[in-house]
C-alpha cells in the first residue's frame, strides 16, 4: 500500500469532509437544543464534530487523511455560516491532529475499533486544548469539569469511534471502499486462487 497521498485520495477525503461539513452545520442546532437540559448533556452529542477524521481515515487509510478531513469539514461548516464562526477552523485543526497522532502511534497500520476509539479520544483531547485556551472551562468546579470531560469522551467514543467504525464497515459491505483503496498483496493472491 502506497503511503503518500495521491490526488484521488485528497479529492475523496475532501468529498467526505464536505458531507460531514454539512452534517456539522446541521448538528449545531441539535447541540444547542440539548444545552438547556443542563448537566452537560449536550456534550454527549459533541463527538459528532470529530467523525470526519475517523471515517476518512478508515476509508483512505493513509497518513494525513484524518487531519485533512477534519480541517476540510470544519472549513465547510464555516463556509456554510457556522454559528461558531472562524473558531471552527482552529478546533478542526486540533481535533484532526488528535486523531492523526493516534493513527501515527500505530504507524497507520491498525484500523480496528480499539484504535478508532483511541482516535476519538485524541480528537476530544484536541477539542479541550481549545476550550482551555478560551478559558471558560478552567473556572468550572471539579465535579462540573469532570462531568463535562466524561460526557464529551462518551459522546466521542460513541459517534467518532463506534458509529464511524460501523458506518465504514457497512460501506465496505457495499464494495464502495474497495474502489478507493489500493489493492494489496492479499487482494492479488485472492484473484489468483
Amino acid at each position: 500500500m502506497s503511503k503518500g497521498l495521491k490526488l484521488t485520495d485528497i479529492l475523496i477525503t475532501v468529498v467526505i469532509a464536505i458531507v460531514f461539513g454539512v452534517v456539522y452545520k446541521l448538528w449545531g442546532p441539535l447541540y444547542a437544543l440539548a444545552g438547556p437540559l443542563g448537566l452537560h448533556v449536550d456534550q454527549l452529542l459533541y463527538g459528532m464534530w470529530f467523525i470526519a477524521a475517523t471515517v476518512a481515515f478508515l476509508i483512505i487509510r493513509k497518513p494525513g487523511v484524518a487531519l485533512l478531513a477534519e480541517v476540510a469539514a470544519a472549513s465547510g461548516e464555516f463556509l456554510m455560516g457556522s454559528e461558531y464562526g472562524l473558531e471552527v477552523l482552529i478546533y478542526g485543526v486540533f481535533q484532526g491532529l488528535g486523531a492523526e497522532l493516534v493513527f501515527l502511534l500505530f504507524l497507520y497500520k491498525r484500523f480496528d475499533l480499539f484504535v478508532v476509539i483511541l482516535a476519538a479520544i485524541g480528537s476530544t483531547v484536541g477539542s479541550f486544548i481549545m476550550d482551555f485556551y478560551k478559558g471558560y472551562i478552567s473556572d468550572l468546579a471539579l465535579w462540573n469539569l469532570s462531568m463535562l470531560i466524561g460526557f464529551r469522551m462518551i459522546g466521542a467514543i460513541l459517534f467518532t469511534g463506534v458509529f464511524a467504525y460501523f458506518l465504514v464497515k457497512a460501506l465496505e459491505k457495499t464494495g464502495v471502499t474497495s474502489l478507493v483503496r489500493s489493492a494489496n498483496q492479499s487482494d492479488y493472491d485472492a484473484l489468483n486462487q
